[in-house]
């Protein structure tokens, strides 16, 4: 809660959590206090064995209970208004239940508890026909009124009204109404609500993806990010992709998979996690026509679960990044082989000739081995990813400049030969 300050509440579990925690404290610091002037502490110790609700979504195989859980979370806004709704009709049903039994004979289901004396005690009637248990019994001494079943003469202190018999026309319009209202129509539109959500969670859990596969992913991402930057090294996106569960795992090898998404990246060679999930979500599903009502969704969802979210501008892609290297490493090797074709293109007649300028012999043999080690030198030089190795101008003047001298020398070595002859 301190790391996530009020976003801890955006998560059901957690909630969930809090409260057990919360009930069990409680239970443990005031529980002499609890038993002496409230309840039993022992409700508050019931109340912990909760806590193993929470097994459940760790447990893959109880995919079907969990399912169960969501269907009743979704369901319990609507199963609040129905019991508002229910509420409402016991209401009106104890107010006037009090105004036409308040004084029946107290027999059969009708005794000191169950009566309508009292506005509590006729709520306590009204959910027990609501059950469809006993009404029966609290119906018939309604239904009394000869005298051998009543005393017509009774007296009530504090009311002007004489006698204990009931109303059968009114007992039986009250009964059958508020049991088709409330049992017949009410009680079943709770069942109709979770049937319908608990349909919808099947049919949500029936999907390729659901809400588990996408908490998992930032589980994982957690462990990659622990400052939380929400962004992820390149080389380290093999290695979260394996680490995932089905369905979003991809397992190694995996290299030209993330290559082929076209992974938008910045600078430092590193990925936004929505990117990701994204593209991630994309393999599983497939192109389609909800790609981008999905996407705006997840973005929506990422929003409101991390508020502070880093804007940022991709330099480059990683199939992008691929066909740099591979076209850094294509020059690199057509220009040695380029290289090397320049020093064997010589005439073979002039491999014994010596060569002097200002007065020093150079043989050219020696030239070709002092290229040839040049040429293995830039073999084993290394270039960086984003760019090839060009030949600098200062490097293709010295050649040409080299190349000039060693013609001419070779000239006036045969003019001088010619004249001796």
């Amino acid at each position: 809660m301190i790391a996530l300050r009020q976003y801890y509440f955006t998560n059901g579990w957690n909630v969930f959590d809090f409260i057990v925690v919360v009930l069990s404290i409680i239970g443990m610091c005031l529980s002499e206090l609890i038993e002496k002037y409230f309840v039993s502490p022992t409700l508050f110790r019931v109340i912990r064995l909760a806590r193993i609700g929470r097994v459940l979504r760790l447990i893959k195989s109880a995919k079907g209970i969990r399912t169960l859980l969501f269907a009743l979370m979704m369901s319990l806004p609507a199963l609040f208004n129905i019991g508002l709704l229910l509420f409402l009709v016991m209401f009106i049903y104890a107010i006037f239940g009090m105004s036409n039994f308040a004084y029946v004979k107290k027999e059969a289901g009708i005794d000191d508890l169950f009566n309508f004396e009292t506005f509590a005690n006729s709520m306590i009637c009204l959910f027990q026909i609501t059950t469809s248990a006993g009404w029966d019994g609290l119906l018939a001494p309604i239904l009394n009124k000869h005298e051998d079943d009543c005393d017509h003469s009774t007296e009530h202190p504090g009311s002007d009204i004489k006698g204990d018999c009931g109303n059968p026309p009114v007992g039986i319009a009250f009964f059958v109404s508020y049991i088709i209202i409330c049992f017949l129509v009410v009680i079943n539109m709770y069942i109709a609500v979770i049937l319908e959500n608990f349909g919808v969670a099947t049919e949500e859990s029936a999907d390729p993806l659901s809400e588990d596969d996408f908490e998992t992913f930032y589980e994982v991402w957690e462990r990659f990010d622990p400052h939380a930057t929400q962004f992820m090294e390149y080389k380290k996106l093999s290695e979260f992709a394996d680490a995932l569960d089905p369905p979003l795992r991809i397992p190694m090898p995996n290299k030209m998979v993330l290559i082929s998404m076209d992974l938008p990246m910045v600078n430092g060679e590193r990925i936004h996690c929505l990117d990701i999930l994204f593209a991630f979500t994309k393999r599983v599903l497939g192109e389609d026509g909800e790609m981008d009502i999905l996407r705006g969704q997840m973005e929506e969802r990422f929003m409101a679960s991390n508020p502070s979210k880093v804007s940022y501008e991709p330099i480059t892609t990683t199939l992008r990044r691929k066909q740099e290297d591979t076209s850094a490493v294509v020059i690199q090797r057509a220009y040695r082989n380029y290289a090397r074709s320049r020093v064997f293109m010589k005439p073979s007649n002039r491999s014994g000739v010596n060569i002097q300028r200002d007065g020093t012999h150079i043989d050219k043999e020696d030239v070709v081995t002092d290229k040839l080690q040049d040429i293995s030198s830039a073999d084993k030089s290394e270039l960086t990813p984003s760019a090839a190795l060009q030949p600098s101008s200062n490097s293709v003047t010295s050649n040409g400049r080299h190349k000039y001298e060693k013609d001419k020398s070779e000239k006036e070595v045969e003019g001088k030969d010619v004249r001796e002859q």
